[in-house]
């Protein structure tokens, strides 16, 4: 069936709805994707985007609704049929095989795969990526490549098979700050090009400098589809979320007490037997927030780490009020010594991505009442644990047993919080906390953790993310080359002035 309204799009979905059980995460979408323009698709963690990805992509089945390519009607029933449509995807966590080359991750799954030519193969890669403005090495395997290099791998990917329409899904999230612009870079060229791309995102400065076009979800439902030039960043925060929201935290003075979190010179190595911590010092205290800036890949990783209780130290000490860390794993630093840890890596370090909303909010607790009786878990205490802490911190699921791997970032870092902050720790290290959240749960984020350093707790507040740092910090430290700096009163802190030091142009 061809719809003659429809023929100058791209892509165009009508009336596209997907359900999980009772759960509608796609409700009556229509979306219209111009050719050879890029369209953002905007929205909160779990406002349903990356469902409709995955259902254009052929990764899911539509219950209703019709997906049309260059106005004929497509039932897209796989990725490979989305392929020979000519549209691919770069999902958020790059699908690679990390010991292969360059070249062998382009081409694994081309017909005759197993007996191409790679050097003519080699040759071509190099042309596309010159094409695209950038040097790639086809020998080079890629777990030795930065990230940034990993995407373009992931879009060189689809290009060699002929894709013309790229869906990107929060491309900017695995990023560093100086790999987004030559991203923007390349996107350019992309479009140039006459490719056209879809941009999945919750960032409204990427949203207003990249896209033609700007589809608005939330909760499953379209609820705005506009011109780019005719928005700016506010109408587009209150659209997202349904609501204003406030730039500026309100916030009393801190009032520090004792120092709870005491380290003292210490030393954490790093690949390749360097030293990631060097001889890093620093306090905090009750009741306060102490902010620690730097630019990504200057220890902090290590640090958090170290403290959490999954890395070794090779020198130096950790305390929690007086008390040495050493011969304290993580649980016991959690339960003992009453600590809470919020790894960088939530998927990796912070949850179990196969187990369920309710087995994450107890995993570093199952073993303790009421959630474990006589070596037996108790089900009914923690589904019930669950259920209460899903509706206080406003995680959206389908359900508690659904698997944590299929929730959005956002509402994954939301379990972790709960489960991290319910028992209401003396010590509290986060680590990027408000990374690939969308403006909504950042908020929920800040004035969740306000509200600990309100009744006395002490926490350590690691982040690239300037802005949201210097918005709830008290005092901000600044790492470079694993060690502290510089330390800056929050009235006297700026992000010309951290940035500067975090360049070691400054202290």
């Amino acid at each position: 069936m061809t719809l003659p309204n429809d023929k100058h799009y791209r892509l165009a979905l009508r009336g596209v709805v997907k359900r999980f059980g009772t759960f509608c995460a796609n409700d009556a979408v229509d979306v219209s994707v111009a050719e050879g323009s890029v369209h953002a698709i905007l929205g909160e963690n779990g406002a349903g985007k990356s469902t409709l990805m995955n259902i254009i992509y052929g990764l899911y089945q539509p219950d209703a609704g019709t997906i049309l390519v260059r106005g004929r009607e497509a039932g897209i029933a796989s990725p490979r049929h989305a392929l020979a449509l000519g549209i691919g995807m770069v999902h958020q966590h790059f699908k690679q095989v990390d010991t292969m080359t360059v070249v062998e991750n382009i081409v694994i799954g081309l017909p005759g795969s197993g007996f191409l030519d790679l050097q003519r193969h080699r040759a071509r890669i190099v042309e596309l990526a010159a094409e695209l403005g950038f040097e790639i090495d086809p020998d080079e395997p890629v777990w030795r490549l930065p990230v940034g290099m990993q995407q373009r791998v992931e879009i060189l990917k689809l290009l060699y098979r002929n894709a013309d329409l790229l869906i990107l899904d929060e491309p900017t999230s695995v990023l560093t700050p100086s790999e987004v612009g030559p991203f923007f870079a390349l996107l350019r060229r992309l479009k140039e090009s006459g490719r056209t791309i879809i941009l999945i995102t919750h960032k409204f400065d990427e949203v207003l400098s990249m896209s033609d076009d700007i589809t608005v979800m939330r909760t499953g439902k379209v609820v705005a589809t506009m011109r780019t030039a005719d928005t700016d960043a506010r109408e587009l925060a209150r659209l997202m979320v349904g609501r204003d929201i406030t730039s500026e935290l309100t916030k009393s003075p801190a009032n520090p007490g004792r120092t709870m979190l005491r380290i003292s010179d210490l030393t954490v190595m790093g690949e390749r037997g360097l030293a990631a911590v060097d001889g890093l010092s620093l306090e905090v205290r009750q009741g306060e927030i102490l902010g620690l800036a730097g630019v990504d890949g200057n220890g902090q990783k290590e640090l958090a780490e170290a403290i959490g209780g999954v890395c070794a130290i090779a020198g130096g000490s950790i305390e929690i009020d007086g008390t040495d860390m050493r011969g304290f794993g993580p649980a016991a630093r959690k339960n003992r010594l009453r600590m809470g840890f919020v790894p960088e890596d939530r998927q990796r370090m912070g949850l179990d991505l196969d187990s369920s909303v309710a087995l994450n909010m107890v995993l570093r607790s199952f073993r303790s009442r009421p959630f474990s009786r006589a070596g037996w878990m108790n089900f009914a205490a923690i589904d019930s644990h669950a259920k209460d802490l899903a509706r206080r911190y406003d995680v959206r699921m389908r359900g508690i047993a659904q698997a944590v791997r299929d929730l959005s970032g956002g509402n994954q870092q939301k379990i972790i919080l709960a489960r991290e902050i319910e028992d209401e720790p003396d010590v509290l290290v986060v680590s990027q906390p408000t990374k690939g959240l969308d403006i909504g749960a950042i908020e929920f984020v800040q004035k969740t953790l306000l509200a600990q350093r309100e009744r006395g707790c002490a926490i350590l507040y690691i982040s690239t993310e300037l802005e949201d740092l210097l918005q709830v910090a008290d005092r901000v430290a600044v790492i470079s080359k694993g060690r502290v700096v510089g330390n800056i009163a929050r009235g006297e802190a700026t992000s010309q002035r951290l940035g500067l030091m975090m360049a070691g142009v400054a202290q």
